[in-house]
């Protein structure tokens, strides 16, 4: 245990998370607390694959927006976690022992092809039977700029209902604009902002042009 303590408290040091999970096997996980099962440690609340039930909010691993570690004296430790509830979007506040449990629930995850946007709509089609649905774009987070015609995106489903949506991990886009590289040599590597054709402004390596 004190080893699954020392690395959840890296992982919050260092910003770094365990790789996700094939996507079929997708979960969330529920609290347990005074739970018997002391099988899965808290550090699952770090998981970007992961979710928090809690007092009926669920929250992926990904909203997870702060987290502080705090030694009592001679008391335990706990953890001061500031979460997003994903069906709500408010920001909630809970406070988590070090050796808190949690039961790992899993949710459906299903392909979709995306078609279209309308206003604050996504439409997308089932493609084994042709079935179309609308889901909120605001799903996909930051992510919904990648949206393509034709990209095969992932709904998680729990209960039914759809709590989060993907793109893929790789997505290819067309530089549109470069800003011209700045003369001189430095030891430190150079970026500079690059404009995609999604809209999207990124820094990337001094070494991307445009060709025309």
């Amino acid at each position: 245990m004190q080893t699954a303590r020392r690395r959840f408290l890296r992982t919050l040091l260092l910003g770094r998370f365990p790789p996700p999970p094939s996507p079929a096997s997708s979960s969330i996980a529920t609290l347990v607390r005074g739970s018997l099962d002391r099988s899965l440690p808290c550090a699952t609340l770090a998981a970007p694959w992961s979710a928090l039930q809690s007092r009926g909010a669920k929250v992926l691993g990904t909203d997870v927006l702060k987290a502080q570690h705090t030694q009592h004296g001679r008391g335990g430790a706990t953890i001061q976690v500031e979460l997003r509830d994903v069906d709500t979007g408010n920001k909630i506040t809970e406070r988590f022992r070090t050796d808190e449990a949690l039961e790992r629930v899993f949710v459906e995850d299903k392909s979709f092809t995306y078609l279209y946007q309308e206003g604050e709509f996504v439409m997308l089609m089932e493609p084994s039977t042709f079935e179309q649905i609308e889901v909120q774009k605001e799903l996909f987070g930051k992510a919904s700029a990648y949206l393509k015609e034709d990209m095969t995106v992932r709904l998680q489903y729990f209960d039914g209902k759809v709590m989060s949506a993907s793109v893929p991990h790789r997505v290819t886009c067309k530089v549109v604009e470069a800003q011209p590289n700045v003369k001189g040599l430095t030891a430190a590597p150079q970026y500079k902002r690059v404009v995609l054709d999604n809209g999207l402004t990124v820094h990337e390596n001094a070494d991307v042009y445009i060709y025309v």
